[in-house]
């Protein structure tokens, strides 16, 4: 299944179902109210919701155009948004910057902090922030919402508690980030509100692109109108989203309606640090891993973060082109 939330005034909008090739959209709210209430009582409102996405895809239901830009983020807002970091290639180029060993405990370990949940932005609204100082970027991301996950689960377990697959933009303040971590306690004010995809999809929709807690297709990020990545999803990554999953449970319960990301989607290449789009490459998924390749090989980054006016489009195509989850779209604009 594919579904979406359409605003409609209230906190946590309309819940929709979108057909496979995102053309169309009906109504699933008689069915569940918003995709909270769906996944709190999943094992109830699951067939429903089926036969009604058959019928969508036969046009056998009533439906309308589907529309991204009338869509909030899946969830407007969440119990709780776990950030982890899978593609260690990402945190090995961070530290190397910096001139900083990587402790060999990160390949076994996944790291993870745990982000503001009770704000996301919709897909294609603006990133509204109160400066453009402090070190803008993007970070395009895959990420997972589960069903009740018990504390000390194993990874296949966690694997079976995963609903729906969806993108993020994790947005982060490069230049906030060293003063938060100096003071040894995480993200906070780095780390504003995160933006999802408009359509969240079960993983029997991605098939064979779905297999082991990883998705294999390309994450396309393109900056001002210019491909900017296309690491492949499921290429370099540490974790699956089943050992992530069981990480962010080894001392609590996860609720349903919990959302677990992957990190920044990176590629090594065959390369030490990756190669960007115009030398052949793949290209990356944030600002900064190009601020630190330049960093390591020139002594000093030369690629600005993002300003105000900048546009990202965060997107996953399948093998024939088709968009899978819709496109995140948004322009940095300032608080008024």
């Amino acid at each position: 299944m594919k579904l979406a939330t359409y605003k409609d005034g209230s906190r946590d909008g309309r819940l929709m179902l979108v057909s496979r090739d995102l053309q169309r959209t009906c109504d699933a709210s008689d069915i569940a109210a918003t995709l909270q209430q769906a996944l709190d009582n999943w094992q109830h409102v699951e067939d429903a919701l089926q036969q009604r996405y058959k019928q969508l895809n036969d046009n056998v239901v009533e439906s309308e155009a589907f529309q991204a830009a009338r869509c909030a983020s899946p969830l407007p807002r969440a119990f709780q948004w776990a950030d982890g970091s899978a593609y260690v290639n990402h945190v090995e180029l961070v530290r190397k910057a910096r001139g900083a060993e990587m402790p060999e405990s990160f390949w076994s370990d996944p790291l993870m902090y745990q982000g503001g949940s009770d704000d996301f932005i919709g897909p294609y609204d603006d990133i509204i922030l109160p400066s453009d100082e402090w070190g803008i970027d993007f970070e395009g991301e895959v990420a997972v919402i589960i069903d009740d996950v018990a504390m000390g689960c194993s990874d296949i377990q966690a694997l079976e508690k995963i609903r729906l697959v969806m993108l993020v933009n994790d947005v982060s303040l490069r230049g906030l980030i060293p003063g938060e971590l100096g003071k040894g306690f995480g993200f906070f004010q780095s780390k504003p509100a995160s933006s999802f995809s408009p359509v969240a999809v079960t993983p029997d929709e991605l098939g064979d692109a779905w297999r082991d807690g990883k998705l294999s297709y390309p994450l396309r990020s393109t900056y001002n109108g210019k491909l900017f990545g296309k690491p492949a999803a499921g290429e370099d990554m540490t974790f699956h989203f089943g050992q992530l999953i069981a990480h962010a449970a080894k001392s609590r319960n996860l609720r349903a309606g919990a959302i677990i990301g992957s990190g920044t989607v990176s590629n090594k290449q065959g390369t030490d640090y990756g190669s960007s789009i115009d030398e052949g490459g793949v290209g990356y998924s944030c600002i900064a891993e190009v601020r630190m390749i330049e960093t390591i090989r020139d002594g000093k980054p030369s690629t600005p973060f993002m300003q105000f006016g900048d546009r990202i489009r965060i997107e996953m195509l399948d093998e024939t082109g088709v968009s899978i989850f819709g496109a995140i779209d948004q322009q940095v604009k300032p608080l008024k």
